[in-house]
């Protein structure tokens, strides 16, 4: 499906362009915030082709695309003209029945998506350049390191600007009163004199939040801190700038407001910043840091183990965000962060169970899906991995886990830690590089990858062979999804011949014979992606030249939909064939069409089966090309087309083999 056409799907399946609030993406989610949820249409969500799955967490209504999403998100963003960005103030967003943690994960996500690209570039390079010097290839003078380093590390020295103005953003203020907030925190003097050994005095001494005073503003103590790199006081100051240019947008008059509102924001928001919101923010930052270091501290194997168990159940939830924020308060507190990193075998130990998924499965669809997941999940995005492949099996998700649970205790025993916010799976590597360059921590880093790969690739081959085609009921329920009819029967039917399939029992040959007179249209070239991808299974198209359906072989009626535009068969050899009349006419609601034989019923080759009138059908505007699909081609070694052309009832048409 075409991004445009994807697009106007998904914007109409949320309720439509005034249902949305605002729309963001991140490595692989559209992330929405609709005003109703109940107008969405969840279903026709997951049915989209082109869409993954879809997840509801943090106050969200998160539409999995996968490795393609900002290609998406800017075609959105085009067809459903949503302004600045796709992003509006929360003013415009009910939160009343969001939890206080819903709010906590939507405001963090908000602020740190639209810059994780950024983020994990800046990083990527800080961590490469760190290794050339820990290698010897630069040292810390060369004008090379110079510049790399002022690449990797403004955007982390500079962060409250960022941050003020992704924070800006999120809270309805201007992005440039937002950059400015930041640019102050940051601004030489005040960063210089946080770093000088002269004080007129020091509060709260011999406590824990004994901090120096170098000035006064109108007389009142400045608390020195460094804000370079800091991440809670920035976010506290962009919200309590929006409350104060809320509340002067309502007293100033409007012939001043365009330069006086902006004025009295930043005359009253920098000076409190400096004296109150900075200082408590970052006592409650080095607070934070404390309490994860303590519970780190306990045991970095058991922290290791739990955090890598759990943490692909996090990104499901979307609630990982919460340890970005830890992760950014605990860099700049201390340096380094010990949690998060705990997390980075989990990429691995997913695209292991994979990989393993890639040799076992017969499924072409579910190799043509497994692939590129397997490739993206080396790069650390596992979502395609999570909600294409393993989780709809089950077992193998939890599998990935368990691996993930023993890179994570590897990693934790190992003492890796993060020193900045670099890039996913084998680019996270240089963010584990300190002072102490490639040390234990950055090989013991390599180790569990290693290790939760292999695992996870052992375990699934082992135990998870099962579970690989026991869904490929997938393939009725894109059916399903297409027809609006839900057949139990069919689905029982499916699994039994994925079960097989698994077991590498193949029917027996079998012939189909043309059930249509018409021409033959190969099955690529169907109007419909559900078809011509393959993905309901291989066969042909026939343009009909007349209304008449005979049957292609001795069978059984396997379904009948009462709409009448298709059936279900079964040969007596084991062959199940969807005949397809026409795309999208289950709309006529059954308008033109006569179902011939019931369900069960025993048919001989060129019975009739299902009458229709053509030119009514074409008349109301729709498609008569008609698939006949196998739909348990994994039960053959090859589904052949056998005629070209023009065909009359009765031509032999397809060999089963």
């Amino acid at each position: 499906m075409a991004y445009e056409d994807l697009s106007r799907e998904i914007i109409a399946n949320v309720g439509g362009k005034d249902n949305v609030a605002s729309v963001v993406h991140c490595t692989t989610r559209l992330r929405f915030k609709l005003k109703d949820t109940s107008k969405a249409n969840d279903e026709k969500i997951k049915a989209t082709d082109g869409v993954i799955s879809l997840v509801k967490s943090g106050g969200q209504y998160q539409v999995v695309i996968g490795n393609n999403v900002a290609d998406v998100y800017d075609t959105l963003i085009k067809i459903g003209g949503f302004g600045d960005g796709g992003q509006v103030a929360d003013d415009y967003v009910d939160t009343s029945n969001m939890s206080l943690s819903d709010r906590f994960i939507d405001l963090i996500s908000g602020i740190f998506s639209p810059l994780l690209g950024a983020l994990c570039a800046a990083g990527m390079i800080k961590g490469f350049n760190a290794m050339f010097v820990a290698f010897g290839w630069l040292s810390a003078t060369n004008g090379t390191y110079i510049i790399l380093n002022a690449i990797g590390d403004s955007l982390f020295y500079f962060l409250p600007i960022i941050l003020g103005i992704s924070s800006a953003k999120k809270f309805g203020l201007d992005s440039y009163l937002g950059a400015t907030i930041g640019a102050a925190l940051c601004y030489p003097s005040i960063v210089a004199m946080a770093g000088s050994k002269t004080a007129l005095f020091t509060v709260f001494k011999g406590t824990i939040l004994q901090a120096p005073v170098h000035m006064t503003f109108l007389g009142i103590p400045v608390i020195s801190m460094n804000y370079t790199s800091s991440v809670i006081p920035i976010i506290i100051a962009i919200w309590f700038a929006s409350k104060v240019n809320k509340l002067a947008k309502k007293v100033i008059p409007d012939v001043v407001k365009t330069f006086l509102v902006p004025f009295v924001v930043l005359l009253i928001t920098v000076p409190v910043t400096f004296l109150v919101i900075g200082p408590v923010a970052t006592w409650a930052g080095n607070a934070i840091a404390a309490a994860v270091s303590a519970v780190y501290n306990f045991s970095p194997t058991l922290a290791g183990i739990l955090m890598g168990a759990f943490w692909q159940v996090f990104v499901i939830f979307g609630v990982h965000w919460g340890f970005v924020a830890v992760m950014m308060t605990n860099i700049a507190a201390m340096g380094f962060d010990p949690i998060v990193g705990l997390s980075l075998a989990a990429s691995f130990a997913q695209t292991g169970v994979v990989l393993a998924i890639i040799f076992q499965t017969k499924n072409e669809k579910t190799r043509s899906l497994a692939i590129p997941a397997f490739v993206s999940g080396i790069f650390g995005v596992t979502e395609p991995a999570i909600y294409g492949i393993t989780l709809p099996r089950k077992k193998p998700f939890i599998i990935s886990c368990i691996a993930s649970a023993v890179g994570g205790g590897l990693i934790g025993f190992f003492g890796t830690k993060l020193y900045m916010m670099a890039g996913m799976g084998i680019f996270s590597i240089p963010g584990v590089i300190g002072k102490n360059g490639v040390d234990r921590s950055v090989y013991g880093l390599i180790i569990a990858m290693v290790v939760a790969t292999v695992l996870g690739f052992a375990l699934q081959m082992i135990f998870g062979r099962k579970s690989v085609d026991e869904t490929l009921d997938e393939q009725v329920a894109l059916a399903n999804a297409e027809t609006g009819t839900a057949t139990a029967a069919a689905k029982t039917a499916t699994t039994e011949n994925s079960t097989k399939a698994a077991e590498n029992s193949y029917n027996k040959p079998d012939k189909l014979v043309a059930p249509l007179n018409g021409t033959i249209v190969p099955l690529k070239d169907v109007k419909d992606e559900v078809f011509s991808s393959g993905s309901m299974g291989k066969g042909v198209a026939i343009e009909p030249k007349d209304g008449k359906v005979c049957a292609p072989f001795d069978c059984k009626v396997e379904m009948t939909f009462p709409t009448g535009h298709a059936i279900g068969l079964k040969s007596v050899n084991g062959a199940e064939v969807m005949i397809h009349i026409g795309m999208d006419t289950v709309e006529l609601d059954g308008k033109g069409f006569k179902i011939l034989v019931e369900k069960d019923q025993a048919v001989k080759a060129g019975d009739p089966l299902i009458e229709f009138d053509l030119a009514a059908i074409k008349k109301a505007g729709y498609e008569v090309t008609t698939p006949i699909i196998v739909t348990n081609t994994n039960n053959y070694h090859s589904v052949n087309v056998t005629a070209s052309g023009e065909v009359a009832i009765g031509d032999q048409l397809l060999d089963l083999e």
